[in-house]
C-alpha cells in the first residue's frame, strides 16, 4: 500500500479523475464508523448527566457528603488535566483543530483525540460543566474519517475529504440533523458548495443518522409543539429580536476570547489549577441552580413546560452565560455549540416574555420567538446562517417557520457583520495555532497533493484566464471542471464563476497555496 506522500504527480492525477464517484462509497464507510463513534459519546455524555444527577441528589443536606463531591471533582480535574497533557488537540470544542487540519496546517494523531476526547467529555460532563456535545462529536467524527483514510492509504486531498464526512456524520449523529450536518461541512469547514465535497457528506451524514436514530428514536432534540407561525403583522418583533440576537452574538464572542486571554494570563498557575476553576464553579451551582450545569437540554425543556417569569428567565440566562465562558476558556474538552443555542433560547423566552406583557405581542406565539432565537445567536456567533435555519429545523422537527428563522438569522448576521465581529470559530482557529505547543505542519518537498477551489462570482479569478491568473509556479492545474464537464486546463482557458479548480501542489506549500485560491479565486475582502 503507498503511502499518500509517496504518491507521484501521475497517480494523483489519475485517481482525481475518479474521486467523485469513489467518495461517495468511502463517505458511506465514514458515515457508519464515525455514526457509531458519536452515537456513542452521546450515549456516554447521556449516563454522564445520570451520573451527576445522583451524586447531587446523594449528597444534598449532607455538609460530609458534599465535601466528598469537591474532592471527586478534583479528582475529576486532575485526570482531565492528565488527559490534556497526552494530547493537547482535545482543547475545547474540536471545530477549530478540524478547520486548522482541513486548512492544511496540523496533523495531530486521530487515535488519540478518539481516545482522549471521549473520556475528557465524559468526565467534564460528570463534573457538571457548561459544554456540549457537538463540537467534540463534530472532531469525533473527522478523526474517524482521518483513521479511515490512513488505513486506506489516500492522499491528502482526499484525507481531508474523508474529514469533513466524518464531521458531517458526527454532528447529524448528535443532533438527529443530517441536513445541518452537510451544511456545516459546506459552509463552516470548507466554505463553498462544491458537488464534490456535498454527495460523499451527504452519504455519511445520512448513514450517520440512521445509526443515531437506531440508538435513539426519531424524535427530534426538542419538542417544542409550535404549529402557528407569526403573522407578517408580528414581524417587527422578529426583525427586533434578529437584531438584539446580533448584538448579543457580538458580545458573546468577545467575551468568550475574553475568557480564553483571562485564563492565558494565569500562565504561571499549574494547569491542574485552570481546570480545577470549572469543576469548582459547577460543585457550588450544582447545590444552588444544578439546572445550568451540562449542555443545558433540561433548561430549553423548561422554557416550554415550565413557563418561567421574565426574572427568573433573565438570572438563569446570566449564569449560564457566566458559566459558559469560565468552563469553556479553561479549554475543558467540550463545545460551545449547545450551551450557546440555550442562551439563544432564553433571549428569545425573555423577549417573549417582555413583548407579551409590555407590548401586547399574542402568548400563543412566544415559543415561536424561542427557537427563532436560537437560529439568530448562532448566525451571530457562528456567521453560518444556513446551517442555523436547517439545524433550528431539524431539531424542532419542523419546517413551517423558515420564513421567521430565515428573517432573524439574516438580521442578526448582517448586525455581526456591522459591527465588524469575527465568527467564532474563524477567531479560535487562529489561537489554536498561535499557541505555542502548535506546530503548523510542513510536509516533505517532495510530498504531493491535488486541492480543490471553486470560482467565485466577483473573485478575481471570475472572467481570468489561467495564466494571467498568477498562481505559484509551484502549482500544477490539473482540471477545470465547469457544469459536469472537464476542461482542458490551458493557459487561455477564461474561468467563469462556478468552475471547480483542482492544483497540484507539494505539501510543504499546501497551506500557502490554499492561502492564494481563497483570496483569488474565492471573493473575499482583504
Amino acid at each position: 500500500m503507498k503511502k499518500m506522500g509517496e504518491m507521484k504527480a501521475e497517480q494523483l492525477v489519475s485517481r482525481y479523475s475518479s474521486l467523485r464517484s469513489l467518495l461517495v462509497l468511502e463517505g458511506l464507510l465514514v458515515g457508519v464508523l464515525a455514526g457509531l463513534v458519536s452515537a456513542f459519546y452521546r450515549f456516554a455524555l447521556s449516563q454522564a448527566d445520570a451520573i451527576r444527577a445522583a451524586a447531587l441528589a446523594l449528597c444534598a443536606g449532607s455538609p460530609l457528603r458534599m465535601a466528598g463531591w469537591f474532592a471527586a471533582l478534583a479528582v475529576l480535574a486532575l485526570l482531565v488535566t492528565l488527559l490534556l497533557r497526552w494530547e493537547p488537540m482535545i482543547s475545547g470544542s474540536g471545530i477549530p483543530q478540524v478547520e486548522a487540519e482541513i486548512a492544511g496546517y496540523i496533523r495531530p494523531s486521530w487515535w488519540r483525540v478518539l481516545l482522549a476526547k471521549i473520556a475528557g467529555g465524559f468526565l467534564c460532563i460528570v463534573g457538571g460543566l457548561s459544554l456540549g456535545r457537538e463540537g467534540p462529536s463534530i472532531q469525533l467524527g473527522g478523526m474517524m474519517g482521518k483513521g479511515i483514510s490512513r488505513f486506506l492509504g489516500r492522499f491528502r486531498l482526499e484525507e481531508h475529504f474523508l474529514i469533513t464526512c466524518g464531521a458531517s456524520a458526527g454532528l447529524s449523529a448528535a443532533f438527529n440533523a443530517p441536513l445541518a450536518g452537510v451544511m456545516f461541512a459546506l459552509e463552516e469547514l470548507h466554505k463553498n458548495f462544491s458537488a464534490l465535497v456535498l454527495l460523499p457528506c451527504m452519504a455519511a451524514s445520512l448513514i450517520a443518522d440512521y445509526i443515531a436514530n437506531s440508538m435513539f428514536g426519531m424524535e427530534p432534540v426538542f419538542s417544542f409543539n409550535v404549529y402557528d407561525m407569526i403573522p407578517l403583522g408580528g414581524y417587527v418583533h422578529v426583525l427586533l429580536l434578529g437584531a438584539l440576537c446580533g448584538v448579543l452574538g457580538v458580545v458573546y464572542n468577545l467575551v468568550l476570547l475574553a475568557s480564553q486571554t483571562a485564563y492565558k494570563k494565569l500562565s504561571g498557575v499549574p494547569q491542574f489549577v485552570r481546570i480545577l476553576i470549572p469543576f469548582l464553579c459547577a460543585g457550588a451551582l450544582g447545590f444552588v441552580m444544578p439546572e445550568v450545569l451540562g449542555g443545558g437540554h433540561n433548561m430549553i425543556a423548561a422554557l416550554y413546560t415550565g413557563h418561567p417569569g421574565l426574572s427568573a428567565i433573565l438570572v438563569l440566562l446570566l449564569v449560564k452565560f457566566v458559566f459558559s465562558m469560565v468552563s469553556f476558556g479553561s479549554g475543558a474538552p467540550g463545545g460551545i455549540f449547545f450551551p450557546l443555542l440555550v442562551l439563544g433560547a432564553y433571549i428569545g423566552g425573555a423577549y417573549g416574555a417582555a413583548a407579551t406583557g409590555w407590548l401586547g405581542f399574542d402568548q400563543s406565539f412566544a415559543s415561536n420567538l424561542i427557537i427563532i432565537a436560537m437560529s439568530a445567536l448562532f448566525s451571530a456567533i457562528v456567521r453560518a446562517p444556513v446551517t442555523g435555519i436547517v439545524l433550528i429545523s431539524e431539531m424542532t422537527g419542523s419546517f413551517s417557520h423558515l420564513l421567521s428563522l430565515s428573517t432573524a438569522s439574516l438580521v442578526a448576521y448582517v448586525v455581526a457583520e456591522l459591527l465588524r465581529s469575527r465568527p467564532v470559530y474563524e477567531s479560535l482557529t487562529e489561537r489554536l495555532l498561535s499557541g505555542r505547543k502548535i506546530k503548523i505542519a510542513r510536509g516533505k518537498p517532495r510530498a504531493k497533493s491535488i486541492i480543490t477551489s471553486v470560482v467565485e462570482e466577483g473573485s478575481e479569478a471570475d472572467g481570468c484566464t489561467l495564466a494571467a491568473l498568477g498562481l505559484p509556479s509551484a502549482c500544477l492545474v490539473v482540471s477545470v471542471t465547469r457544469g459536469g464537464e472537464e476542461l482542458l486546463p490551458r493557459g487561455q482557458l477564461r474561468l467563469k464563476a462556478g468552475d471547480l479548480l483542482a492544483t497540484l501542489v507539494t505539501e510543504r506549500d499546501l497551506a500557502a497555496m490554499e492561502s492564494v485560491l481563497r483570496h483569488k479565486v474565492s471573493f473575499e475582502e482583504v
